[in-house]
């Protein structure tokens, strides 16, 4: 059975030359949280929107570990999205998409859903400490529907809806924001 998605889509599919022109610039910012530089930023969001908080560069615990996922991550952009999908060649939902990749990457099997991933264990993150590699999750009434992969600047990677695309998202995205449900650790 398809389901349609609620989630908002609000973007379009990054192409192929897109992707290779963010590769460079989310691993440049990771290598800068992990030198600890903040010397050099990458290009802010786009003047239609304006951020809400800073994004301070947070070194993840295991740097080695938070560059594979933000690779595989971005590698997946543009992957059709599919309810209940969990591989590259069948298309992605969201909690598909985290589990691929942190199954394909660090052999870390994580529990299926999006409300599942939130129950799991790990440490709540405040939003100005979230590290590259880190789950941000989105919901309403209370309730979790929706996860992410966040990639650093405020940027995370998801499967958003039916029809769409595995795509990058900035979490200052007035949608994003209202629906923010918190975020947890996973790579220690």
């Amino acid at each position: 059975m398809q389901a349609t998605s609620h989630y908002p889509d609000s973007g379009t599919p990054a192409p192929t030359a897109t992707r290779r022109l963010l590769l460079p610039l989310l691993v440049g910012t990771l290598l800068l949280a992990a030198c600890g530089r903040d010397d050099v930023r990458p290009t802010p969001p786009t003047a239609a929107v304006k951020p809400a908080r800073t994004w301070s560069p947070v070194a993840p615990a295991n740097p080695a570990a938070a560059n594979a996922v933000l690779m595989r991550a971005i590698s997946l952009v543009g992957t059709p999205y599919r309810y209940g999908g969990n591989t590259p060649e069948g298309g992605f939902d969201c909690s598909g998409l985290v589990n691929y990749v942190f199954r394909d990457m660090l052999d870390l099997r994580l529990p299926r859903t999006s409300r599942e991933l939130f129950a799991w264990q790990g440490p709540r993150i405040q939003p100005e400490r979230l590290a590259t590699g880190d789950l941000v999750f989105f919901g309403s009434g209370g309730s979790v529907t929706h996860v992410g992969i966040y990639v650093g600047e405020g940027r995370f990677v998801h499967a958003p809806s039916t029809g769409g695309t595995v795509r990058l998202d900035h979490l200052d995205g007035s949608y994003w924001q209202r629906n923010y449900s918190g975020s947890k650790r996973v790579l220690h």
